[in-house]
């Protein structure tokens, strides 16, 4: 079969499950539809991420849309104990002077049982309200649905795939990877977003760096 072929077949796959999102599924095997299938849901992901300004609101249509657990609710959990410094460009990019104090804050994104994102949070405290100050000091809600009430809006800084299931030059005709036995292997990190959140009045407020995984696929597997 030649690589339209393949790829035509692929996209009638694609088509079937992301129109019967909630129908359970086997995990991606090693071949090329499947992982034409794989990289056309993560570039859907990106997508999505790109034109909404909460991460975790769009993660959690994903839970839902795609059926990842019983209860589409994304949960955060604190990481506590492993403060990463501020990189060394964010006062410039956040607006802020040498001495404004800045907070740090490590969550996991999860979906039932599953870990959707790894996201690192650096932010003014002196930008948000007293009571989402305390919110985020005491309690593990995301940090998107705790400043809402800002009406933020998202600037993406970068946007990267950490893992291709096609090689480059795919789509033009490259050699693509030989068919192998069993599920098809996925690295934890497969997508990294950085990005900067503004408040109504243009001000920065929160820097992000958002490591979304594997689990982001795991369709079916609750």
């Amino acid at each position: 079969m030649n690589t339209r072929s393949i790829l035509a077949a692929s996209s009638l796959a694609i088509l079937v499950t992301v129109n019967t999102p909630a129908q359970a599924r086997t995990p991606f095997t090693n071949d090329v539809p499947s992982r034409t299938q794989a990289l056309a849901l993560l570039e859907t992901l990106n997508a999505d991420l790109l034109s909404h300004p909460s991460a975790t609101l769009t993660l959690e249509r994903w839970c839902g849309d795609h059926g990842l657990a019983p209860d589409a609710k994304i949960v955060a959990h604190r990481v506590k104990g492993d403060d990463k410094p501020l990189p060394d460009d964010a006062r410039a990019t956040l607006g802020i002077g040498a001495d404004e104090p800045v907070r740090y804050r490590r969550v996991q994104l999860a979906c039932g049982a599953l870990v959707l994102s790894e996201a690192d949070n650096w932010y003014v405290p002196a930008r948000l309200t007293p009571e989402m100050n305390q919110i985020l000091d005491s309690t593990d809600q995301p940090f998107g649905k705790v400043v809402q009430a800002l009406h933020f809006r998202r600037q993406t800084i970068s946007a990267e795939l950490l893992w291709s299931p096609l090689p480059k030059g795919w789509e033009m005709d490259a050699a693509l990877p030989a068919a192998g036995k069993g599920p098809l292997a996925i690295p934890h990190e497969v997508l990294r977003h950085r990005a900067v959140l503004y408040n109504e009045a243009n001000q920065p407020f929160s820097l992000v760096v958002e490591t979304y995984t594997a689990d982001v696929l795991a369709f079916g597997q609750r």
